[in-house]
């Protein structure tokens, strides 16, 4: 296993779409899988992609801790995902802060649907087609938008609530206040930000 070096906004491998994994069960894909998993546990991540590992291939890693979780959902283990394709089960969309490994010390206030259909396939090759929600959704969106190209502040609607994130100390801006009331979303000035 090793530890690979992250890719940071603005490199290439970042802004293109990543190549679709011929065979997702390939030993290559495996060994993959393992040194992004050694890399997202040893940045504190919560999900990796392949292109932010210089790697053009549609794999992502993640988990979903307890920590994270909304009421009702459950806890994801650490999975790998080859090829995946999601699919909003609706129009509605809810923001939450997100953080993410290219994009070191910064957050954003980032609009995302509520619940996705994901289809995906193992490196064991077990095929997976289920709807979530919640925190695992964002993750989900979060890491599939690194294999269309796309970083967070892409799907940011209003640029003014992207941060330092040890700015937060100082609480969140009024706007992401007003706007994360307004989804019922509970509001915390000490609000965790999870580097997806």
């Amino acid at each position: 296993m090793a530890i690979l070096k992250i890719a940071r906004m603005g490199h290439p491998v970042l802004r293109h779409k990543a190549d679709p994994v011929a065979d997702p069960t390939a030993p290559e894909v495996r060994q993959l899988v393992a040194d992004m998993v050694d890399t997202m546990e040893d940045a504190g991540g919560t999900g990796l992609a392949a292109p932010q590992v210089h790697i053009s291939a549609r794999v992502v890693v993640y988990k979903v801790s307890a920590t994270r979780l909304e009421e009702g959902e459950e806890e994801v283990p650490l999975t790998a995902l080859v090829n995946p394709v999601l699919t909003p089960v609706d129009r509605e969309k809810i923001h939450g802060w997100e953080g993410c490994l290219s994009v070191p010390g910064l957050t954003g206030l980032v609009p995302r649907h509520r619940a996705v259909r994901l289809q995906a396939i193992t490196p064991e090759g077990e095929m997976i087609d289920r709807t979530v929600t919640g925190f695992h959704a964002r993750v989900l969106q979060h890491e599939i938008d690194h294999l269309d190209g796309k970083l967070y502040p892409q799907r940011m609607d209003d640029l003014s609530l992207l941060l330092f994130q040890e700015e937060m100390r100082f609480g969140i801006p009024e706007r992401a206040r007003d706007l994360m009331e307004s989804e019922s979303i509970e509001v915390d000035d000490a609000q965790d930000v999870e580097t997806v």
